[in-house]
């Protein structure tokens, strides 16, 4: 009985603290917040006394909701601004989305009055379809006077705005052309070389990989990568990725040999005291002790070792002015290198995560050319993190 007590004031609480929330809600303006707040305890047992609060709230908070965009509508109306047009269009349709939400809860009964709350509907169909139609018209005749200018920015606007123009009303006009104009022209084209100012030849393959900025995943698509010149583009930036030094270490094998010696559990034996007689513990029982013993082993190590390390840098060059924006200095550097080893004695002796060298035996080297290829994939990271932290134009 006491937990059912318990419970049914906790319930009691939760809901008053609900409603108090939402006439906070309310009382400060969040209209549409407390709205929401409202149908959605009102979704389930709205014809309980317990409901009867959020209906009044509801009441409420959608005539002042609705007041209020209604004013505002009015407002812009009376200004004639065609910027204001896109604001207009969407207070139209958030009026038409709060009926929306609430008509599925009708009828809505408050109890002590003895009627149902009231929620005078209106319908919006004319006034956003004017609205959008006229949104529409301003969105493509401004796009069009900004595709006429010579400002990258206002060909990058004139494509969200075409965009955004798609999405409210699809296939409008010539408007799929437009956006493939404005992508056209607002985009910045970027020619990549690479220069090697080393001593070494660089791998066609790795030349090739660097050059593929398709798998870089840069994803901008204001910013277009050519590594070959196209005709018909006027390019506005370039990068170089100049190869100052690649150094390979000769293919090394180092030898060494060394002892190990380790300590292990050889059984037990029975403890003696100095006399040489038994030692008992507390239950007369003779206490027995470890008997350890060393192993040794002779350990021949062998380790072939052979690195790649390239220093680079990637230039940003404007093409418009004819200057060097910014250079970043990279270094890659790739190791390979694998131990192997023979031993005389016991092996147990040796260290437990050393006993996979025991197994291995000498393998081929990597050739330059592959050396040189993996170090540069490291390279090619970096030049991607190094172009993602610094795009051409912020």
């Amino acid at each position: 009985m006491k937990k059912t007590i318990l419970l049914l004031s906790l319930v009691i609480i939760l809901a008053s603290c609900g409603v108090k929330s939402t006439q906070n809600l309310l009382s400060s303006g969040n209209y549409d917040v407390a709205i929401d707040k409202a149908i959605s305890n009102l979704r389930t047992n709205k014809d309980k006394k317990g409901k009867q609060d959020y209906i009044y709230l509801l009441e409420e908070a959608f005539a002042k909701a609705k007041e209020r965009d209604l004013n505002a509508i009015n407002l812009l109306a009376k200004d004639a601004n065609p910027v204001q047009l896109e604001k207009m269009y969407n207070i139209y349709l958030l009026l038409n989305q709060r009926q929306e939400k609430i008509k599925p809860l009708l009828p809505l009964p408050l109890i002590r009055e003895r009627r149902n709350a009231i929620f005078p509907f209106d319908n919006y169909n004319d006034q956003i379809i004017d609205s959008k139609n006229a949104l529409s018209s301003y969105l493509y005749a401004n796009s069009k006077k900004l595709l006429l200018t010579a400002n990258k920015m206002n060909f990058r606007k004139a494509y969200d705005d075409l965009q955004y123009l798609n999405q409210i009303n699809p296939n409008y006009k010539d408007v799929l052309t437009l956006m493939d104009n404005a992508l056209y022209k607002g985009s910045d084209y970027v020619m990549v070389e690479t220069v090697n100012q080393s001593n070494l030849i660089i791998p066609a393959r790795l030349q090739n990989s660097l050059l593929d900025f398709d798998t870089y995943g840069l994803n901008d698509k204001w910013t277009v990568y050519h590594t070959y010149k196209q005709k018909g583009i006027n390019y506005d930036y370039g990068m170089r990725i100049l190869f100052n030094q690649i150094y390979l270490s000769p293919e090394q094998i180092n030898q060494k040999e060394f002892v190990k010696v380790r300590k292990v559990k050889d059984g037990t034996t029975k403890l003696l005291d100095d006399n040489g007689k038994e030692v008992l513990d507390k239950d007369g029982k003779v206490i027995m002790v470890d008997v350890f013993k060393n192993l040794t082993v002779l350990i021949y190590e062998s380790r072939q070792f052979k690195s790649c390390q390239i220093n680079a840098v990637v230039d940003y060059v404007d093409y418009q002015n004819n200057r060097l924006l910014k250079s970043f200095p990279l270094t890659a550097q790739s190791v390979f290198e694998n131990i192997y080893s023979k031993y005389k004695g016991d092996r147990l002796a040796a260290d437990d995560n050393y006993y996979g060298y025991f197994d291995n035996g000498r393998i081929l080297f990597p050739s330059n050319e592959q050396i040189i290829y993996d170090t540069a994939e490291d390279l090619k990271s970096k030049i991607k993190n190094t172009i993602s932290r610094n795009p051409f134009r912020k």
